[in-house]
């Protein structure tokens, strides 16, 4: 009996995504030639649907990569002159603002513990930060920022640049790309393929402070998939070098399904599993939600407090053929991670939580 993965990545794959992948076997996708009017056909169409989806405007590129962790060092050499200011409070966030200290930036920080969210009146933007880097969802503790914080930030300071890792929650967050500069996923959590495709989404103030920067001897902004390279080959659909062809097609696809459910009734649906999910969790002995302000909760990734060693509550749940995820890190022995992506269904959800009752 197969089973189904509530792993925060690679997760469960989304339904349609095997017939998907049988039609592009048909057709021979993965043969095709990215320099072809074939693949620019498809390259727009994937365009088209995530515009869609996210309400992304036209002063905004799409532009897809090796791994979302790829486009930390792109966002940071591209935009990044001097200064970056860095949002941490979880391991994936810690990891763009070492990207900043490794690509020799000053990189400076507001740092929260583990498990903590931040609200925007709380936060300072240094004076002379470039480019602010925060995570929508932190996909190792749990913890997700309002998307009305982010632009309540924003719009404090409208000069700053602003980069959101939407890793684990795209295509959640409602963000406004009217104000928010970059954005950045990978297709193998919530949109239910398996890894290898990074996307990124990055404004014309990105581009003109990438071409500037490119003008300075001094300064690199990369040797390989720069903005300003992106860009040019973006306006006819097509990419520096040879992408993943096979899962542009398949993103294009999974995004189209999902504009066909419609991006109101997702969001509607993940609030609506996070619920039951968290209800469980609070009338639970046996588990603690571990992130405790109820509004940094995230509603695509549940972290929760194991009162048993989390191996065997992973391994009871494997036993029935659903897979969780363990904590991460230092919390890998005492706490499960729960994703809550739309390839899950409520059914599929309510099964879990009856067997974690046992």
């Amino acid at each position: 009996m197969p089973q189904t993965y509530f792993t925060p990545g690679p997760a469960e794959l989304y339904p349609t995504f095997y017939k998907h992948l049988q039609t592009a076997m048909d057709e021979q996708i993965g043969s095709i030639s990215h320099r072809s009017q074939r693949f620019r056909d498809l390259y727009k169409f994937a365009d088209e649907q995530l515009r869609t989806l996210l309400t992304i405007p036209a002063t905004h590129g799409i532009f897809f990569t090796g791994s979302a962790s790829e486009v930390w060092e792109r966002m940071l050499l591209n935009c990044v002159e001097f200064e970056s200011f860095h949002l941490v409070n979880g391991s994936f966030s810690q990891k763009f603002y070492d990207y900043a200290n490794a690509l020799h930036k000053h990189a400076l920080v507001f740092e929260k513990p583990f498990g903590e969210g931040f609200d925007a009146a709380e936060i300072q933007v240094p004076e002379y930060a470039e480019v602010v880097c925060l995570a929508h969802n932190e996909t190792s503790s749990g913890v997700q920022m309002k998307t009305s914080e982010i632009h309540k930030l924003k719009r404090k300071y409208p000069k700053k640049l602003f980069c959101v890792d939407m890793v684990s929650s795209a295509p959640y967050p409602d963000l406004d790309f009217s104000i928010i500069d970059s954005a950045f996923f990978s297709v193998q959590k919530a949109f239910g393929m398996p890894a290898g495709l990074g996307v990124w989404i990055a404004s014309e103030a990105c581009l003109t402070k990438a071409e500037r920067l490119q003008k300075n001897d001094s300064l690199t902004i990369g040797a390989h998939h720069t903005l300003p390279t992106l860009w040019k080959h973006y306006k006819t659909f097509e990419t520096p070098a040879t992408p993943n062809v096979l899962f542009i097609y398949l993103l294009g696809k999974i995004a189209e399904d999902f504009n066909r459910i419609g991006i109101d009734t997702i969001r509607k649906q993940t609030e609506e599993k996070a619920k039951m999910i968290y209800k469980f969790i609070d009338n639970s002995d046996a588990f603690e939600a571990f992130v405790k302000q109820e509004r940094h909760r995230s509603q695509t990734v549940v972290v929760a407090t194991t009162q048993k060693p989390s191996a065997e509550v992973i391994a009871g749940a494997k036993a029935a053929n659903m897979v969780v995820g363990s904590g991460y890190g230092k919390f890998k022995e005492s706490q499960i991670r729960i994703a809550n992506f739309p390839a899950t269904s409520a059914d599929q959800v309510a099964a879990l939580l009856e067997q974690l009752t046992n």
